[in-house]
């Protein structure tokens, strides 16, 4: 059964997604490169191909129904891309540069011909300097992607051939929007930003690329007011007083603007004054702490799939809608779950203020079930030092993950919603969690890590639990803050709004009634007693369904929400510290 969001319903399929991908390093210079272009999938590897089968609307996989193609890219498949584009004179500043929001698994990329460079990896963003192939007028990019699927051992997430479940449609290829930016000579290539409430005060980085004698000039601005205003270095950071500081909370997102200049070169930016930390209330509990002062974490598993897009949104008002619609029924918080989204997902967060724990998207052999699901719950927590039984023998695969993992991290580190990093999940594909922790740590002090959610606990960070089946306490003596990083998980079909007929929930209720009864009865009796007893975060499962796991508050077109708004809000006014 086809189903379709509201959004998907109206897509511009030669304007899809338009907004700028990027809003915390933003310039003038954008030309979109969303739309139809020409595909073809074939047995046969060449550069660029003689012929194409058809039409694909971009940035949209061809295995989701907004791509127009709905079919599934095997291992042994090459994907084809292939589209012109004009570029006027007007537009060359100097260079001009090539970004891909994301593309998944291996591409190579060719323009007018001439091949570019290739990248490996789903889902972290990448970019290359196309000056020295390109001309005023007509222009050709071509795009080949291969994507072992689950027959590999990359970050792949949930995608399975098969998939049914917890494991849904693969997808592949171009999902995050491509563009074209051109910049001058000398270029701003990076702004790190690291805020400090404790000092009251911002340190900010502006990377050239160039000489680090290169001059710049940078603008903090709070609304109309002028926070700061200096010359800097190209890699030396600067550290920005900020008085009259202003806090950013979910109760009051406040952010910072920012507008950095070099050489003609002007990127805009912002950021938050927060701080993410673990701590001990006035009880002596161990706490997730905001801003130096305790503060419940009551959040969703948010999987970020759609029906008519998969990976993909199919608008900026769809992304919007599942963010606000989480805050006003009282949640505070999202658990991104096993998938990184388009940096535009990240910005709303910030300005609707909503906090995000970011997991790393899994990866490794096959999932065994034995070693990662059962022994865990026979009470053998195994070291993840011990390869084999994750799945993680092979060392290419281990450092690719590693590689990507950071990149992620650097990638999203400005991103001000963000207060957890989950590196790892459920045992899968997880190993040396604890070198993970710390090295994180190091990185970016401002957040806090779980770094082994859910079963194979390593004795670091928080203790982290899943629990769906058994009736949930805080354990006793624990001396780490206790998450209750997945739980519920009630399903419910809503006739209409299902993707198959299949039905996977950890609980299935055929009653609407039934379905809330339940959802109220474990909130009031288990959630709520836990939160006395030292329980620090909740993340119910989940923001809506996903193909047949049919356990979300929405649906899976999120044309239903499945449970009484009103009961869902008192319930939330009672999930405080």
């Amino acid at each position: 059964m086809k189903i379709t969001t509201k959004w998907g319903e109206k897509l511009d399929k030669n304007n899809p997604l338009p907004e700028y991908p990027r809003p915390q390093f933003e310039r003038d210079s954008f030309i979109s490169l969303n739309g139809v272009w020409n595909y073809l999938i074939s047995k046969k590897e060449t550069e660029i191909p003689e012929h194409f089968e058809g039409e694909i609307v971009v940035p949209f996989s061809p295995e989701c129904q907004l791509s127009g193609v709905e079919r599934i890219v095997m291992p042994d498949d090459y994907l084809y891309y292939e589209r012109e584009f004009d570029l006027p004179e007007e537009f060359i500043k100097g260079r001009v540069i090539l970004n891909f929001g994301a593309v998944d698994y291996i591409s190579k990329i060719y323009v007018n011909g001439k091949f570019v460079g290739s990248h490996r990896g789903g889902y972290n963003p990448f970019s290359f300097d196309i000056t020295d192939y390109i001309v005023i007028g007509k222009n050709r990019i071509n795009v080949t992607v291969t994507d072992p699927s689950n027959k590999g051992a990359q970050c792949r997430g949930k995608q399975t051939l098969g998939g049914t479940g917890i494991w849904y449609t693969p997808q592949s290829g171009i999902w995050q929007t491509v563009w074209l930016e051109s910049v001058p000579l000398t270029f701003i290539e990076k702004i790190r930003i690291t805020p400090d409430i404790d000092n009251e005060e911002v340190r900010i980085t502006v990377f050239t690329n160039t000489a680090p004698e290169n001059k710049a000039e940078l603008v903090i601005v709070d609304g109309e007011k002028v926070v700061a205003e200096l010359t800097y270095e190209s890699g030396k950071e600067n550290v920005v007083k900020i008085d009259d500081m202003k806090l950013w909370s979910p109760e009051d997102p406040h952010l910072y603007d920012v507008v950095a200049v070099c050489d003609g070169d002007m990127v805009r930016s912002y950021f938050g004054m927060r701080k993410f930390s673990y701590g001990k209330d006035a009880e002596g509990k161990m706490r997730l702490f905001l801003n130096n002062k305790p503060y419940f974490h009551n959040g969703l598993l948010d999987q970020g799939y759609w029906c008519d897009g998969m990976l993909t949104p199919p608008s900026d008002e769809a992304m919007i809608y599942d963010i606000k619609l989480m805050k006003d029924l009282g949640f505070n918080m999202l658990r991104k779950h096993i998938k990184v989204e388009p940096m535009r997902w990240y910005y709303h967060c910030d300005r609707l203020g909503m906090i995000v724990w970011q997991d790393m998207v899994s990866g490794g052999g096959k999932y065994n079930f034995l070693c990662i699901a059962v022994l865990p719950f026979l009470g053998f927590m195994i070291p993840d030092s011990r390869y084999g039984f994750f799945a993680r023998k092979n060392k290419e695969a281990r450092d690719e993950f590693t590689a990507q993992y950071f990149e992620m991290l650097d990638n999203l580190y400005n991103c001000v919603s963000i207060g957890m990093w989950v590196p790892f999940n459920e045992g899968w594909g997880q190993f040396d969690s604890a070198w993970f922790s710390e090295r994180t740590k190091e990185i970016d002090p401002t957040r806090t890590v779980d770094s082994a959610s859910g079963w194979h606990d390593q004795g670091i960070d928080a203790k982290s639990i899943h629990c769906y089946f058994t009736p949930f306490k805080v354990p006793k003596k624990e001396k780490r803050p206790v998450l209750l990083s997945e739980f519920g998980g009630y399903s419910y079909q809503e006739k209409g709004h299902v993707f198959s007929n299949k039905k996977f929930g950890y609980r299935i209720y055929n009653d609407k009634e039934d379905l809330n009864a339940a959802y109220k009865k474990l909130i009031e009796t288990r959630i709520v007693p836990a939160i006395k007893d030292g329980l620090a975060a909740a993340v119910y499962t989940q923001v809506s369904d996903v193909e047949s796991e049919i356990n979300g508050l929405l649906t899976y077109d999120r044309r239903v929400l499945k449970f009484d708004p009103e009961t869902i809000k008192s319930l939330n006014a009672k999930l405080k510290l």
